[in-house]
């Protein structure tokens, strides 16, 4: 199944955002559908998975219907049992891994990577994708230089303390991290570590349920993070002048 959120230029500045951020020590991505275009090949995977496990496979008509579910909904919906998750998440993974070289980067995220890096001091990749599949499309696609660390933690759960834990590596408090994710469980973990968060809408989740979670940005093009950091640059020089 080949299904792509496709985002587009920027045309001039986007639309004044109610909240202001002071620049950010580190700014910290999640991976799959937030910088890597994954969704639809996980999709394929975990249909292949269905069928030999005789779960309710996705079909296309249905995907506008699951981006609105969290997590625990989309499990519901699917029939799959909680306690094989791990199980089928690991296998997802390991099929994942011969294909993560074909797979495209978001459409607008390569161009803003670099100037993004220029302007945070540590930025870096938290995902529950394993550390072989993220390496290997950061290699592929020439970007792994942008970014200073990667955190897998190879399960659905358990953002939340590694947030919490890169904070403490870095020596930062919670206020200094930036998380930019794309599903409705990446802002359930950043509130929960007390970091701001940038939700995306060109990955799984949809505008709609990424809304109701609150969070401290909603944006829908990669360029609109630069938007997000210009602001907080000017914010930061205001308040040192």
């Amino acid at each position: 199944m080949k299904i792509s959120i496709r985002t587009f230029p920027c045309v001039g500045r986007t639309q004044p955002h109610d909240k202001r951020i002071t620049l950010r020590r580190c700014l910290v991505f999640d991976f799959d559908g937030t910088i890597a275009d994954t969704l639809g090949e996980g999709i394929n995977i975990y249909n292949e998975i269905a069928e030999k496990n005789g779960y309710n496979v996705i079909q296309p008509d249905q995907l506008g219907e699951l981006r609105e579910l969290d997590t625990n909904g989309l499990l519901r919906h699917l029939g799959v049992p909680k306690r094989r998750l791990p199980f089928h998440l690991a296998a997802g993974m390991r099929r994942l891994r011969s294909r993560i070289g074909q797979l495209s980067l978001i459409e607008g995220i390569r161009e803003v990577l670099p100037l993004l890096r220029e302007r945070s001091k540590n930025m870096g990749i938290l995902s529950s994708n394993i550390p072989e599949n993220i390496n290997t499309f950061l290699e592929v696609h020439g970007i792994r230089d942008e970014f200073s660390f990667i955190s897998s933690i190879g399960k659905l759960r358990g953002k939340a303390r590694h947030l919490r834990s890169i904070a403490r590596n870095l020596s930062l408090a919670p206020g200094e991290i930036t998380y930019v994710g794309d599903e409705i469980r990446d802002l359930r973990a950043a509130r929960k570590a007390k970091v701001e968060v940038i939700a995306v809408t060109w990955g799984l989740n949809s505008r709609q349920s990424l809304s109701k979670e609150n969070p401290t940005f909603l944006i829908d093009q990669p360029c609109q993070l630069l938007d997000i950091v210009s602001q907080s640059d000017l914010a930061s020089k205001r308040h040192h002048s």
